[in-house]
Parts: structure tokens; sequence; C-alpha cells
């Protein structure tokens, strides 16, 4: 049954806000089971099970929509919440429906371009517009409550709240404030009430926490109009209100990581991976549904230091290929529930099949996106591949750097910093992207830029390049002129992805992997010179980077020359559809090598 919101949510100061008041009630559960023993009174047990899934992004199929095929890895991984809707019925039917709650942990609206779809090209925005599939689909299975993801917020506020409109859940972010009132902008919390024959009823709170690195990542959208303080003073202040309510059980649905470290470095004062923090800092919490790093994490026990207890946290694999299981033990102790234990396991996706209900219910909008990514675009005269792409200058990287060169270059026309050189920032995202020689597709050029990024203009010096290229550089590994190199140990080092390593077009350098992090750009030369220091540049860059996001220095305090809201994915189409032909020679440049004591290492 549709949570009826009316009764959820209090209207806040916050426009299109509300607090959460009090949950449905769910219909009686299993008899309470009594305690053995002669002389005894009859203990009163009660066993919840809470669902959790985390960082769908946009996934309801098994479905490759850059490869036009069904998911396949070579670890066997199957995705979709089609897949999750039969694991979540197979739970209710072992458990009863009636004793279970299914959440999520954010990052629910962007990722596929299915998601993209309707953001952009059929918005649910749009009036008498669609409703999002991932709304569909989650009220379909029946989601209880959900945490705002950062990547909520990529689309703008408009279509977070067209989304958070269109779902029968609330969308939970009790660090998400009016930056004006310091009010909650979103639901903090949700509260569901579950009957026990023959007891009081078990209340079970959930607090829902987003990212502080939204305001980082998102900047575009949020500054001045919402801000995100650290997740663990937020549920420092919720925790005990929840409590006090009445709340026999707490669950924290956080979309943040348990690792306590953070991308952006020190531009903001709130740890982006905080959920064990929060674990360990914040008393009365039983269990915490953990997103935003891609992990698996199937229990971690976590000792609050300040009341000793175990605190269980639990990350089910992103893309919906896991389902995580908290089993949570009650018994009615001295007029009240008490927590017992809680064990915390995960559920594979790929131990089922699609539930046809959902597959029935989204088919016509999944074979509408697939048409549409799809369309022949134009040809390439050879394929183009990002296998190497991490260590060797890719041609098909130098395809986005040409493409935002050129958008920068003729935005800034006629301005005054028309006459500047332009250089571009440009990541190897995938490891198997594709062009192949021939006919070129929307899907094609979508698998080389997979993420929502938008383009913006900086301005920086000779100094602030070189700076910014060292920094890119610390992702290799070093390595001893005259040691063997294995390329796949080659890079990555102290765990940076591949996101974060940035070529930049426009300049010619050596990277000497010999050398410490931090003193390894040698030869770096602007059209032939030596780079002065004071030189001035235009940085065409995405804005995640242009944000601050991978902490890479100077750009994020850099001024802005120019900035849209079109993605760099459409940019690239663009850009293909308007040549007609994708040649190497019109965009491919030697701009940089990986070298040892000035020796090539390819």
């Amino acid at each position: 049954m549709p949570l009826d919101r009316r009764k959820f949510l209090k209207k806040s100061a916050v426009t299109g806000a509300g607090v959460a008041l009090a949950g449905t009630v769910a219909t009686p559960a299993a008899e309470a089971a009594p305690h053995a023993g002669r002389g005894k009174k009859p203990v009163k047990r009660y066993a919840l099970t809470v669902m959790g899934t985390t960082d769908l992004h946009g996934h309801v199929f098994n479905w490759d929509y850059y490869k036009d095929a069904e998911y396949q890895d070579p670890a066997g991984n199957a995705q979709g919440l089609a897949r999750v809707s039969t694991l979540v019925n197979r739970i209710r039917q072992e458990r009863g429906r009636e004793n279970t709650l299914l959440l999520d942990a954010g990052d629910t609206i962007q990722g596929t371009p299915l998601t993209y779809y309707y953001a952009k090209v059929d918005p649910i925005t749009a009036e008498g517009g669609p409703v999002h599939p991932m709304a569909q689909a989650m009220n379909a299975i029946g989601y209880d409550a959900v945490a705002l993801g950062n990547h909520e917020f990529n689309y703008g506020i408009e279509t977070l709240r067209k989304f958070e409109e269109q779902c029968d859940f609330p969308l939970l972010g009790a660090n998400a404030l009016d930056a004006k009132t310091l009010k909650p902008a979103f639901p903090p919390y949700f509260i569901k009430t579950f009957r026990v024959k023959g007891a009081p009823p078990v209340k079970v709170a959930v607090l829902g926490l987003t990212n502080p690195g939204i305001a980082i990542w998102d900047k575009a959208y949020v500054q001045g109009k919402l801000t995100f303080p650290g997740l663990e003073e937020q549920a420092a202040a919720w925790v005990p209100k929840l409590r006090s309510m009445g709340a026999d059980v707490v669950v924290v649905s956080a979309h943040s990581g348990t690792s306590g470290t953070s991308s952006y470095g020190d531009q903001l004062p709130h740890v982006e991976n905080a959920a064990a923090n929060v674990a360990r800092q914040v008393p009365g919490i039983d269990a915490i549904l953990v997103g935003h790093a891609h992990a698996e994490i199937a229990e971690l026990r976590v000792t609050n230091e300040k009341t000793g207890r175990e605190v269980v946290l639990s990350e089910p694999l992103c893309y919906a290929e896991r389902l995580t299981l908290f089993d949570v033990e009650l018994t009615f102790e001295r007029g009240r529930w008490r927590v017992e234990s809680v064990r915390a396991s995960l559920r594979d996706a790929a131990t089922v099949e699609d539930d046809p209900r959902i597959t029935r219910l989204l088919g016509d909008e999944h074979a509408q996106v697939v048409a549409y990514v799809n369309q022949v675009v134009g040809t390439a005269t050879e394929t183009l591949t990002t296998v190497e792409a991490r260590y060797k200058d890719a041609p098909i990287i130098d395809l986005i750097s040409k493409v935002q060169e050129d958008v920068v270059r003729e935005a800034l026309a006629g301005t005054e910093y028309a006459s500047l050189p332009v250089l571009s920032q440009a990541s190897p995202f995938s490891r198997t992207s594709e062009i192949p020689a021939g006919e070129v597709t929307i899907r094609d050029l979508s698998s080389l830029y997979v993420y929502d990024n938008t383009l913006v203009a900086k301005l920086l010096t000779g100094a602030q390049v070189r700076a910014y290229l060292e920094y890119s550089a610390a992702y290799f590994v070093q390595t001893a002129a005259g040691a063997p190199v294995d390329v796949d140990r080659l890079t990555n080092a102290n765990g940076r992805p591949d996101y974060n390593y940035d070529y930049v077009s426009g300049l010619r350098y050596d990277i000497d992997i010999a050398q410490p992090a931090g003193s390894r750009i040698r030869n770096l030369t602007f059209y032939g010179a030596p780079v002065d220091d004071a030189q001035r540049f235009v940085f065409a860059v995405n804005n995640y980077r242009a944000n601050g996001g991978g902490a890479f220095p100077h750009v994020a305090s850099a001024p802005e020359l120019w900035a849209e809201s079109t993605e760099i994915r459409t940019r690239i189409a663009e850009w293909a559809t308007a040549k007609g032909v994708l040649d190497p020679k019109d965009f491919a440049s030697e701009d940089w090598r990986l070298t040892r004591d000035g020796t090539p290492v390819f």
C-alpha cells in the first residue's frame, strides 16, 4: 500500500520540505515466543528484518545500454531492481511482509541512459511529463524510505523535487538543510510501527544522512539554497530525539562510506566517508545501511566509544547487485523492547531471475531508451578504445579534450579572454569503452563519458597548471628505471580511482614515474617553448573538477570565465554529428608520455 504522505509530512519553513512525524502501522506480526524455564515469566521476542540497497544509479534491468546487451562481468554479477524485487519478495514471504522494512542509501536517479533520458530527453519536469522509471519501480517494490545521495542533485533541485513528488516513500536527508533557515529541507527521519501480538508495538526509526560533498560537486545547483553539515553532528542531534520519541530500534541510512576519508581534501570541514565515524561517536544507533563508496561490506561491527555497544554496518554492492539484510532480534524486558542482537548479511541478485511484474511495468520505457541510444550519429575511420588509456595518451580521450576546447573557444570568442590559449582536462573514466570502426551511435559516445558532467572554463597560470599536473601524476606507482613494468599495478597509487587521473591537452610533458610524487613533470612546453609560471591559460574542465572534486590544486579557487548546463556527453555527440566522420587526425594529439629518467616507458 502506498505511504499516505499527508500523514507522514508536516510542512516546515522550507518550501516543499517536510519533517517526518510518524510512519505507517504494520499489520499484526507473529506472536512472540515464550522463554523456557519454570517459574519465569514468558519473555516476549520479536524478529525484524531490515532490507537495504544503495547506489542503484538507475539500474532497473540487467542490461548494459552501452553495449546493447545483457549485462555481464567476469564475476558473474547481475544488476537491476527487477532482480532485487525477486529477492525482496522471497524475504517477505519467508519472514512475513509485516515484519520487514525496505530502505535505500541513495544515488538513485543518475547513472544510466535510462535515468538521463527521463531527466533530459523526455524530462519528468515537463508539463504532463512521465513518471520517473525509478519512482515507478521502487513504488511497485514497496520501498519504505530512501536516503538522498549526492547524485540526486545532478539534474538540479527541480528534477529532484519532481522525483520526490512521484515517490510513495520519503527521501530522507537530516543534514540537507535550507541555507537560510537551517531547517531540514527534506524529511530527516521516518518511523514505522510494527504490531506484536500480546505485547506493545515495536517502533523503528530510520534516520537519513547524505553527503556533505554535494556542496562542492553540485555547487551550481545548491549554493545559497542548501547546506550540508557533517553526518556525525546531525546524527548526534537527531538520534536522541528519535529515542525520546519512543524508537525501540534506530537504523541510519547513510550515503557515506566507512573509510573516514574525503576525496575533496580540506575544502570542507566535514568527512565524506563518515559512516563508521557515526557508529563510533553517536550512541543509540543499532545498524547503519552504508552507501556512496560502491564497496561490498557484508557486515562491519564498530564499537561505540560512549556505550561500548557494537553497531552493525553493511553496504550492498552498487547497481542493485546485492541486497543487505539486517536481522534484528528484540526482547521485551522491564516494560520496554530491547535490541538483543543484530546480524547483517547479503543476498546476490545473480541467484534469481527478474521479477516479471517489474519488467512488464517498465518495458516500454526500456525500449524507448534502447532506441534512443542506438541512433547513429556518424562513422569512425578506425576503432578507438580506452583499454590502454590509463598509461598511454589515447586518441579516444583526446576526442573529449578536442570537443571541450572547441566549445570553450567558441564561448569565449569576442571576450577579453579570446586570445588566451585553451587547455583541456579529461579523464579515462572507463577501461572498456570502445568506439568501433564504422557506424557510431549515441551509446558508443555515452560509454566514453559516463558521467553527466558539464563544462566550465577557468583561468590558470603556468605555475598552477604545473602543480595540477604534478598532483595528477601521483596516480602512478613509483617505478624505478630498469624495473619491470606491470601495467596492472602501475596505476591507482594510494587507491586513487581512474577518474581522478587527468590528461591535460594543449601542452607537451613527460611524467617521470621513477621520481617521487610531486617531482615528476618534465619538459613542460607550450608550442615548443617552456611554460612560464606567469603565463595565463584558459582551462576547460568538467564541473566536478572545477568545484573541487578530487581535490586538485588551484582549480576550484581559480577565476571562472564561463560555464554551461549542457552535458559534455551531449557536446561530444553534437561534435561527432556535425563532423559526420570521426577521424583521429582531427582530434588526436601526443600531449604526454610516461618516462623513467628520460627514457620512455612505452
